[in-house]
């Protein structure tokens, strides 16, 4: 199956920004993670379709998924 995965900020050092990834039927968010050398402390904000995901969500043929690393400010 196919999704389509967006990375924001720092995870796009030496990744991409846009891409359509092909997974296997029934990936969740920590296979893809695995899949493209992301740890799960790099990723600390995922939206699957604009609903906020958890690690363990299941991905679906043509989901867009959103991948933001953990945000500092003050």
């Amino acid at each position: 199956m196919k999704a389509t995965v967006k990375l924001f900020a720092s995870l796009r050092t030496g990744r991409f920004d846009l891409s359509e990834i092909e997974l296997v039927n029934g990936s969740s968010i920590t296979d893809l993670l695995e899949l493209l050398q992301i740890e799960q402390k790099e990723a600390a904000i995922i939206f699957i379709n604009g609903v906020h995901a958890e690690y363990t969500s299941n991905i679906k043929e043509c989901d867009q998924i959103a991948i933001f690393p953990p945000i500092g400010g003050g």
